[in-house]
């Protein structure tokens, strides 16, 4: 099976992502940031905002377009009130990266084997998959970017401007920019450029040079056009945007430059290897490529100091670090997998056992969690369950087996079917556990009476809702409605604010509604009650 995996490597890639969360990835949730890219998607297809972007019918040009773009137009193929189809293009983006390192790694003259081991740590990184939802324009800014690298390091490595690349990298260089703007230069372009130069040496004639900085001005060029428009047809509300989050950089979640140093924490499954990878002077002499792992470690320690030099810092702008540091995450794995059964010192074993025995019992005890799930548990979901323990324990079963034998190669790639298994099979488990008063807002929007907000409510409950819910409350005060009857829902109801409404309305207490998926992560900005006002 691994000969067969390691013969199609983008396709085995690309079928892993499908077969890991392709079919699950709508058990979880819709987070505050998918909301708002699904509610502009929505609304291209709904009031044609294809350009000047909205969010609940107000202008939202936080964020550039392209993403959006891209997910609404998987919306208007499958249906826009589906959850799995909105986020396919991010899990096929999430394939694209774990593509892109695969490539990167063949172009510095790592095998074909090791190129896609590579490529199977990115994807099972635990904030690579998790920025999908959690931040859906970093999966397509740094996706984007790492396509442009890809194409970059060729015409580097070439010292020619072959049209074709030099197109490519251009095209791909506009559409990380039109995703998030120039986070992903900043924090993958930026560092690769700076490694690039230390570990290869620039080489090759000015002119070449200079055609290249002639395309990276196109591609700004390119990728900024949606700014300059939007600036010229709304120049005060992007200014006031522009100035907010400008402002954030030095003064919003403010952390100390050493915020960011547990960063290969960030890799979840691969943090032993990922910090072992990173002692430079014990792994130096045991790659069978020096270059290639100067170049994945440089390009890794310079993306974090970048970042720390920001004063805002969040776990998540973490993520694009990931991508270097899974190349040098597979260096290690590859120095297991030729010298594991000769090793002999403690300080060389233990960490190895420690880690893949680890994750071997974690996959044999999954069936424990059941007397922590059970209460909530159907028939189907107990078969379901009682299958997924018995599938993770076998996996567990010959991790451990393999371990022992000092199989590293087949341990590696039984850890990698553990993570599909778990995207697989394990992940819709979490529909069970939805708590008691959860209930969406959907269910709102067949009554034909006009839906009102008070205060403001959360991204989550509009998206939820399916369409726009206007705010009655502007700086100048409450706004009237037209209509003499209709429903006002609130999520921080403030008494003066529904005592001045009860002097014209007769006002009824309808329902609370709960977005709440779980109570362990309760959030007060997910409950919503529901009133409804009849003029006296």
């Amino acid at each position: 099976m691994i000969k067969f995996i390691e013969k199609q490597p983008v396709v085995s890639l690309l079928l892993f992502v499908i077969l890991m969360l392709g079919f699950t990835i709508d058990s979880i949730p819709v987070t505050i940031m998918e909301a708002r890219n699904f509610i502009s998607a929505r609304e291209m297809l709904t009031d044609n905002n294809w350009i000047l972007t909205t969010m609940n019918g107000e202008a939202r040009y936080q964020k550039p377009p392209l993403p959006t773009w891209i997910t609404a137009m998987f919306g208007y193929l499958f249906g826009i009130k589906s959850v799995l189809a909105l986020r396919w293009p991010a899990l096929l983006f999430l394939a694209s990266i774990g593509i892109s390192i695969y490539f990167i790694s063949k172009k510095l003259e790592l095998n074909k084997a090791l190129s896609l081991i590579n490529g199977f740590i990115v994807l099972t990184s635990f904030y690579c998959i998790g920025i999908t939802i959690e931040a859906p324009w970093d999966i397509y800014t740094h996706g984007f970017m790492l396509m442009a690298l890809y194409q970059l390091f060729i015409l580097f490595k070439s010292e020619k401007t072959v049209i074709l690349r030099s197109l490519l990298f251009v095209i791909f260089l506009a559409g990380s920019i039109l995703s998030k703007g120039p986070v992903s230069l900043y924090v993958l372009f930026l560092p690769f450029i700076i490694t690039y130069g230390i570990v290869f040496k620039f080489k090759g004639k000015p002119i070449h040079f200079l055609k290249l900085i002639s395309l990276l001005i196109f591609g700004l060029v390119l990728g900024g056009w949606w700014y300059f428009h939007v600036r010229i047809a709304d120049p005060e509300t992007f200014t006031r945007i522009a100035e907010r989050e400008t402002s954030n950089w030095s003064s919003y979640n403010v952390r100390p430059f050493y915020y960011y140093w547990s960063f290969f924490i960030q890799s979840g499954l691969w943090t032993v290897p990922a910090f072992i990878s990173l002692l430079y002077p014990y792994l130096k002499s045991r790659v069978t490529n020096l270059k290639a792992y100067q170049f994945s470690f440089y390009w890794t320690i310079f993306a974090v100091i970048l970042l720390s030099i920001i004063p805002e810092k969040k776990s998540r702008y973490l993520m694009p670090v990931l991508l270097p540091l899974a190349i040098n995450i597979g260096f290690y794995i590859d120095y297991l997998i030729r010298e594991f059964k000769h090793l002999m010192t403690k300080k060389e074993i233990i960490p190895v056992y420690f880690h893949f025995g680890l994750i071997g019992t974690i996959a044999i005890l999954f069936w424990v969690s059941g007397f922590f799930l059970a209460s909530s548990f159907t028939d189907s979901t107990w078969v379901r369950f009682t299958i997924t323990s018995l599938l993770l324990a076998l996996i567990g079963f010959f991790i451990l087996k393999h371990l022992k034998a000092k199989n590293i190669k087949i341990v590696f790639y039984l850890v990698v079917v553990f993570m599909l298994s778990i995207g697989l099979l394990a992940l819709p488990l979490a529909k069970t556990q939805s708590q008691e008063n959860y209930r969406p807002l959907s269910e709102l929007s067949a009554d034909r009476l006009s839906l009102y907000t008070l205060d403001g409510i959360s991204p989550e409950a509009i998206y939820s809702y399916g369409d726009k819910i206007p705010s009655i409350k502007s700086k100048e005060g409450i706004i009237i409605p037209k209509e003499t009857e209709f429903r006002l829902l609130t999520s921080d109801s403030k008494p003066e604010d529904i005592q001045e409404l009860s002097k014209l309305y007769t006002i009824e207490f309808i329902a609370t509604y709960d977005l709440n998926f779980s109570a362990r992560d309760y959030k007060s900005r997910l409950v919503n009650q529901l009133y409804k006002l009849t003029r006296k």
